[in-house]
């Protein structure tokens, strides 16, 4: 049995440090080229901090009503209904995460592999692939061990990410100029891209920076006082991150022009090189390295859960069901989530990982278990919720638009991914049912052995 261990602050330093990783590092300068200027840029990022505020209240009211080890596979299980519905948008959801959790754990890899050659140099292809495996492979074991102990390692990694963010803008604000961060052209590069277009390209890299600040849900089943800790974890980590995201792009804005960020590999040593040299940008870049392995930490983590949860069920391969004896966490749902995030690592891009990621969750996740609260408001109640947002339904209604815009917003290869890969989806589910019996071909229980 999981045991509630994770505190407060030990749930929003989880919740952060999947936030930020390599992401706003990397993503720093697809921003910028893409709005061209620093308000425009500084506009895309500010856009993605309100989104996560809204999604937030979605996740926080299914969050605190079923605060169980699987996040969004139990929202959709319980509010479409468990025995019907609620077992084919629950498949849905593993089958996308079967795929789109080990995506998340390569790109955090790669990225950091393509991060680090600023310290040792340029890296041959084969020998830089084998590296973002070995990561992989480290980070399984530092989370090889019980809840408790998982959630001290996260409160220290999340010291190295604060004090990473405080020296970037702390350098900016005392030695960079910020008004030129607010300064520049509000036209986009591209003449025949309005700048709401340009915004919506712009927001696949930003959200894909914010992505994480849910990770508490997965953890549901191992937070102390989850009706009060989940919603509160997941606020104080949008608007923490939210806050030092604008104050980084800040801080590079006035130090860098656009241009420079938006032309550079690697902004940030680029920025603390250009304020103290080389040789404190090669300390910046290791605290960025160190940063990202945090994340890759702190998602693993959190989506080792989502596979044990289905297989508890019954809807998943029950191998999944195993807890380690010992130490009681989901050790093979984590060693095989480790297992294929390894090959992606080793066979996929950065840029192909990031854009997969976003497109593949938007119908499956995220409008999918917006939709799912307004149905279970209805069936159940608004007094059946521990934790209500403000003016209902609007968040939820918002929240749908937006994604719905992020999805629109990315090429029309990456939709096709997101569209055929739940299709995909839907046609093994048929085929299941139909093999075991289960709903809609026979009963709907839903203690039928997933194998």
């Amino acid at each position: 049995m999981l045991k509630r261990e994770l505190t407060l602050f030990q749930a929003t330093a989880i919740n952060m440090i999947d936030m930020v990783g390599i992401g706003p590092f990397v993503t720093a300068a697809l921003v910028a080229a893409t709005m061209g200027s620093a308000p425009l840029a500084l506009l895309a990022w500010g856009l993605g901090f309100v989104i996560c505020l809204v999604d937030a209240s979605v996740w926080s009211e299914l969050g605190a009503r079923m605060p169980e080890a699987g996040g969004s596979y139990v929202f959709l299980r319980e509010s479409y209904g468990r025995n019907r519905w609620g077992r084919l948008m629950s498949f849905l959801f593993v089958w996308q995460t079967t795929f789109q959790a080990p995506l998340v754990v390569a790109s955090a890899s790669i990225g950091f592999m393509k991060y680090a050659t600023y310290l040792v140099g340029p890296v041959d292809e084969p020998v830089s692939r084998l590296c973002s495996a070995a990561l992989i492979v480290l980070v399984t074991f530092l989370l090889y061990r019980r809840i408790g102990d998982v959630g001290k390692i996260s409160v220290a990694l999340w010291f190295c990410v604060i004090a990473t963010f405080l020296w970037i803008i702390g350098s900016g604000l005392v030695f960079g100029n910020p008004s030129m961060a607010f300064s520049g052209a509000l036209t986009t590069p591209d003449p025949n891209m309005s700048i709401w277009a340009a915004l919506g390209v712009a927001s696949i890299p930003t959200m894909y920076s914010f992505l994480g600040y849910y990770n508490v849900c997965h953890l549901g089943a191992e937070v102390r006082q989850p009706e009060r800790t989940i919603p509160r974890s997941m606020y104080l980590s949008i608007m923490g991150i939210g806050i030092l995201y604008l104050l980084y792009q800040i801080s590079l804005f006035s130090v860098l022009p656009a241009s420079e960020v938006a032309g550079s590999n690697f902004v940030v040593s680029l920025y603390i090189d250009r304020l103290y040299g080389a040789t404190a940008a090669q300390v910046m870049t290791g605290l960025i390295l160190v940063v990202a392995v945090s994340s890759l930490f702190s998602l693993m983590l959190g989506y080792s859960r989502i596979p044990f949860a289905a297989a508890r069920d019954g809807i998943f391969f029950r191998v999944f069901e195993r807890l380690h004896p010992t130490e009681h966490f989901p050790h093979v749902s984590l060693v095989v989530l480790a297992a294929i995030g390894i090959v992606f690592s080793l066979t996929l891009t950065l840029d192909d990982a990031i854009k997969s990621i976003i497109t593949m969750r938007v119908f499956t996740q995220f409008i999918a278990q917006a939709v799912g609260l307004v149905i279970m408001r209805k069936r159940d109640g608004a007094s059946s919720m521990p934790w209500k947002m403000w003016l209902y339904p609007l968040p939820a209604l918002l929240a749908v638009c937006a994604w719905i815009w992020v999805f629109m917003s990315a090429s029309v290869q990456k939709q096709q991914v997101g569209i055929i890969a739940p299709i995909i989806g839907l046609v093994a589910f048929l085929l299941l049912s139909k093999v075991r019996g289960n709903w809609p071909f026979g009963t709907s229980s839903t203690t039928t052995s997933g194998g």
